[in-house]
């Protein structure tokens, strides 16, 4: 078998974090591909948790540079439920919700979703604050990004 032509398998964690909602936040994401480590954050001066959490999983996925086979953890169950189940639906009704609502945050839902079609994904959910180590290393990373950075980051309400 030639393996030059496989996809290369990358783990990935991400959390985001948020003082008030909205308010100012942080997001963190952390890649492992075998022995190396990535570890991106971000930050926002006025955001929510739910832009924070898809602006990690964002960011993570436009830092492959080639499409791979990836085991997304999140502690997100908007990000996991959304991509999972939600978002087809969404696509396929010009972005509205069941309740013909317009889909909040669309303009990262869309992000993720071109993002998402470059790779292999299968997505996990984990127990936030569960001793789970990832977990705890990307939600430490994305509150340290919004205590440093935050205040001096631009907005990202849509």
């Amino acid at each position: 078998m030639d393996r030059s032509k496989e996809k290369p398998h990358v783990i990935i964690y991400t959390d985001g974090a948020c003082r008030g909602n909205p308010g100012p936040g942080g997001w963190a994401a952390l890649l492992r591909y075998n022995a190396h480590e990535k570890l991106l954050t971000g930050a926002a001066r006025r955001t929510t948790n739910n832009r924070m959490e898809l602006r990690a999983a964002v960011e993570a996925l436009r830092a492959l540079n080639r499409p791979c086979r990836v085991d997304f953890y999140t502690d997100s169950q908007y990000l996991r439920r959304g991509i999972t189940e939600w978002l087809p639906t969404w696509v396929r009704n010009q972005w509205r919700t069941s309740k013909k609502r317009p889909v909040k945050n669309r303009d990262l839902w869309e992000a993720l979703w071109k993002e998402v079609q470059r790779h292999d994904i299968t997505w996990h959910w984990v127990q936030g604050h569960s001793g789970h180590a990832e977990n705890e290393r990307v939600d430490r990373a994305a509150r340290q990004a919004l205590r440093e950075r935050a205040a001096s980051s631009p907005p990202d309400l849509a």
